[in-house]
């Protein structure tokens, strides 16, 4: 159990489902999502048990893969308004235990801005949610940079969530696809767009990177020589690890005892964030999954670049998330 004086999480990594979204899913042929056995439960109630449990304040809620772009264009516009607006009645309903990362209906890029608009302006969403690709357009595409230049423009929190690469029939090899499949598709998604430029065009853009970075602290320095090979020299030499170093990570999966102390050779302890993943990751492994960032040992360089005897995994990355959330410090 928690203790009772410990601080509570803030959880950017959460999920749910809606009767209706899973419908719709199915119907698009998504009967076990990327690999999975099946699809889960969700309902407030149950969430809130478990965070309750797990001594979680504060959950983000977002749609995970397959996302709401089965296809259609205006189906797909339809969809991301129907479960920003349900997500959204949900905070609503539960003040201060909830927040929303929006859903939008890329590749689409006028449905995405309208509801950008809409997500931010009337439903008050905390942020947005972005797949990793959507049917094998990746997030450094040309086309999306009306996208992130609107999200740079309002400050947005953009978090970022891994999903099946369009090649999975090869390369998953029949195996789970978020084993592998999402960790690299996460790496691969992140170096599109340093290469694209867009995190250099839009500097202050507050991206988080789910699963500690997926692959990318053990690839960062042979992604960064490439881009210095292959960038035009007119351009001058991009540094890819100052950019990746302005980036937020979450620690959903599996991130202790091997992940953490690579992402941290990367990147600060003051871009780490806490992520269960529920509710694909089901209640007993979400607890343990808590249990585990409790139970973790907390370097000294970590404890004083945080400033502050007696700091945890916990305390660290809810005070994390309060800077970049700063609606869920008041």
């Amino acid at each position: 159990m928690t203790a009772p004086d410990a601080p509570r999480l803030i959880d950017v990594h959460a999920h749910f489902v809606t009767k209706s979204y899973i419908r719709q899913a199915r119907a698009a042929g998504h009967e076990r999502p990327d690999g999975m056995p099946g699809w889960p439960a969700w309902s407030p109630a149950a969430h809130l048990d478990l965070m309750d449990r797990c001594g979680i304040g504060t959950a983000m809620l977002s749609l995970s893969s397959p996302g709401v772009h089965f296809g259609d264009d205006a189906a797909a516009g339809r969809l991301a308004r129907e479960v920003n607006e349900e997500s959204a009645q949900v905070v609503r309903e539960h003040p201060g235990r909830f927040g929303l990362f929006a859903s939008l209906p890329l590749p689409d890029v006028d449905g995405a801005l309208a509801e950008i608009a809409y997500a931010f302006d009337t439903l008050g969403a905390d942020g947005v949610v972005l797949e990793t690709n959507t049917h094998g357009v990746y997030l450094g595409d040309a086309g999306l940079e009306p996208v992130f230049a609107e999200l740079a423009r309002r400050d947005a929190v953009v978090f970022l969530h891994p999903t099946s690469p369009v090649c999975w029939e090869q390369s998953a090899l029949g195996r789970p696809r978020p084993m592998v499949e999402f960790i690299f598709d996460t790496a691969r998604a992140v170096t599109d767009l340093l290469f694209a430029g867009t995190l250099e065009r839009h500097p202050d853009l507050k991206v988080v990177v789910p699963h500690c970075g997926g692959a990318l602290p053990v690839l960062a320095d042979r992604v960064n020589g490439f881009m210095k090979l292959f960038m035009p020299d007119d351009q001058g030499a991009p540094d890819a690890l100052a950019q990746l170093r302005r980036l937020h990570y979450d620690l959903a999966g599996t991130p202790f005892p091997r992940q953490v102390p690579a992402l941290l050779s990367l990147v600060g302890p003051d871009r780490l964030l806490y992520g269960s993943d529920y509710c694909w990751t089901p209640p007993a492994a979400a607890e343990a999954h808590a249990a585990s960032v409790d139970a973790a040992p907390v370097p000294a360089s970590v404890s004083a670049s945080a400033s502050g005897e007696g700091v945890t995994w916990r305390s660290l990355t809810t005070a994390n998330a309060q800077r970049l959330l700063p609606r869920l410090a008041r």
